[in-house]
């Protein structure tokens, strides 16, 4: 990756500053993002028939023009402008569809044109402009059909072809259409590749990859990769509302195919940890070379099609092999213009885990889970106090998204105190606000989030470290990045005023560093394959000191592309393995202080 004079010399001055004066080196902050990423989601017209009122943001396409970016998203009623691919903001376009973009695909054709294409209905024109920060488009002088789940792929010899798909029966398929005559289609029609879940457990249909009645999976999102000659089509699969939504790819000589299964797949995967799922997304060349993936992640409380983006990084390896970094994918990771480390996790552990947590009031408080694509496993918490009379609530530090808790109004007297484990040097938080009966259903312009956030090292001297007291910006999963450090133990969250009726949160996060030891290895690691060759039964024991435990795999010792991160417990069930795979699987321990030496790898034939 080459970089610019500037960003040389910076980095060269930055070492020497760090090799004069150690402390500032520890101490300067590095630019970091978050997953799920802190953009102003868009409240959904879904189930606004049935009065439930929920954000979300899926299916992505984002296109890089003219040095800058652009990130299309279903139903969003615009799109979002960045210069940096952290900093987002929204444009709301001159002329656009009536119900908002579904499962958008946009190209960027040689910095010239932006096409674009995402009618709800399935057919329409598809949309041109050469300036998409003025929010002016023109509709192609023709109507296609088969634009739902669609990608747009123009290829460097100017021939134009649109992938699409989105079933648990029919293929991704692709046609050929003539950029040069009003996107008319050619005549060239083509079935491509479709899901096999009795090979590819990984592509079987529910949360886990286990469903009691339904055994077919839903192949959807199609999106095209051009590298080094290859065309690299990927596919989400098997449903957007479950933990292990991924995706995987194929890999072509030609856009027609044919094309061929990748080994490791899933390429972009993450089921387990805060935020789950890294599925129907798209691949962009970011301007200094590095790749990223931007794909959809399950937060599935309110509605199963209640969601948020994520973004990782992307890499072929020397086989050509096409695969992402999710490991410890939902804390703050190098931003995209790290030298050396872009996308990758930065360190920084999460120190708020299992916190003891009371609140200002409470209307109530709501364990939830997915059982299956149709129904939640909901318990309602009974109010508690402590000894001090204050409320207790359990469900802002259980690393869920989906459970949640309803002050009992939203206004400056509400508020959440956390007294962590053990103190730490915090370095970020990352506020995750809930919607709960907010009574919005589409794009409102004018929301935000004001808030102000304190720390302690005893709980009765505080310091504000925060103070958005008087902030416009509209963030409802807020990452925020202090300046410089601080040490605390406690932890306290002052509302001033958020969007809807009742502050609502389903977690805060408290990022940084512990101030004791890492856990040691983890010993016992035993892995089972089980006669369902897609199934493997995995147990190890318990590390002293731990929170939880990252289980990487892959197809080789040094190609341990994917992972799975889980909190506390000692076992785990996988479902997602392919049958004609042999797999190398590793184990390691993590708490607020680090993490510890990878064990050995096993095969697991």
């Amino acid at each position: 990756m080459k970089l610019n004079l500037t960003k040389q010399l910076l980095v060269i001055a930055t070492l020497f500053i760090g090799w004069l004066n150690p402390v500032y080196a520890q101490e300067c902050i590095p630019a970091t993002y978050c997953n799920p990423l802190d953009i102003d989601y868009t409240y959904m017209v879904y189930n606004s028939s049935r009065n439930i009122s929920y954000r979300s943001g899926a299916d992505p396409a984002v296109i890089e023009f003219r040095g800058e970016y652009y990130m299309f998203v279903t139903r969003s009623f615009g799109y979002w402008h960045s210069s940096d691919l952290v900093h987002w903001d929204f444009i709301k376009p001159v002329q656009w569809f009536f119900e908002g973009s579904n499962a958008p695909t946009a190209f960027n054709y040689k910095d010239s044109l932006v096409y674009f294409a995402g009618d709800p209905a399935g057919y329409g024109s598809i949309l041109y402009t050469d300036d998409p920060k003025s929010g002016k488009w023109t509709p192609t002088a023709s109507i296609s059909d088969n634009l739902q789940d669609s990608e747009l792929f123009i290829d460097d010899d100017g021939k134009t072809y649109l992938y699409w798909g989105s079933s648990n029966v029919y293929p991704i398929r692709v046609k050929e259409l003539n950029k040069d005559d009003r996107m008319l289609e050619t005549g060239v029609k083509k079935d491509l590749i479709n899901l096999d879940e009795e090979a590819h457990g990984w592509e079987r249909f529910g949360e886990n990859n286990f469903h009691p009645t339904l055994k077919e999976g839903y192949m959807e999102g199609a999106s095209m990769t051009k590298y080094n000659g290859k065309y690299y089509l990927q596919y989400a699969a098997p449903g957007t509302q479950f933990n292990v939504y991924g995706d995987g790819v194929y890999i072509g000589d030609s856009p027609l195919g044919p094309f061929t299964y990748m080994k490791n797949n899933p390429m972009s995967f993450k089921p387990g940890g805060f935020t789950n799922g890294a599925g129907h997304g798209m691949t962009l060349k970011q301007t200094n070379g590095q790749y990223w993936h931007f794909a959809t992640m399950a937060l599935a409380s309110n509605s199963h099609w209640e969601r948020r983006l994520c973004m990782f990084p992307i890499y072929f390896d020397e086989d050509g092999l096409m695969h992402s970094n999710t490991s410890y994918g939902d804390y703050p990771r190098f931003g995209p213009d790290h030298p050396a480390k872009a996308g990758q996790h930065c360190g920084w552990m999460l120190l708020s885990y299992k916190g003891k947590t009371t609140v200002s009031s409470s209307r109530i408080q709501v364990i939830k889970s997915t059982s299956t694509d149709n129904e939640f496993d909901i318990t309602e918490m009974a109010l508690e106090n402590n000894g001090d009379g204050e409320i207790i609530s359990e469900v802002l530090t259980d690393e869920n998204p989906k459970s949640f808790w309803v002050a009992g109004a939203n206004n400056d007297r509400q508020w959440v105190k956390i007294e962590m484990l053990h103190p730490g040097k915090i370095y970020a938080f990352q506020l995750n606000y809930h919607d709960h009966e907010s009574g919005i259903y589409t794009r409102v312009e004018g929301l935000h989030h004001r808030f102000a956030i304190e720390v302690s090292g005893d709980g009765t001297q505080w310091e504000t470290v925060v103070d958005r007291s008087n902030s416009f910006k509209d963030s409802p999963n807020a990452y925020i990045v202090l300046t410089q450090p601080v040490e605390a133990k406690f932890v306290r969250y002052r509302n001033v005023e958020v969007p809807g009726n009742n502050l609502a949160m389903s977690e805060i996060r408290v990022f940084g560093l512990g101030l004791g030891q890492e856990p040691g290895a983890v010993k016992n690691f035993v892995v089972e394959r089980q006669n369902d060759r897609r199934d493997a039964q995995l147990s190890w024991e318990k590390v002293k000191g731990a929170a939880g435990y990252n289980i990487r795999w892959g197809i080789a010792p040094d190609k341990l592309y994917n992972s799975w991160l889980v909190y506390e417990k000692n076992e785990l069930f996988m479902r997602c393995f392919d049958t004609a795979t042999s797999y190398y699987i590793a184990i390691e321990a993590f708490n607020e202080n680090g993490i510890s030496k990878q064990g050995k790898v096993l095969e697991m034939k």
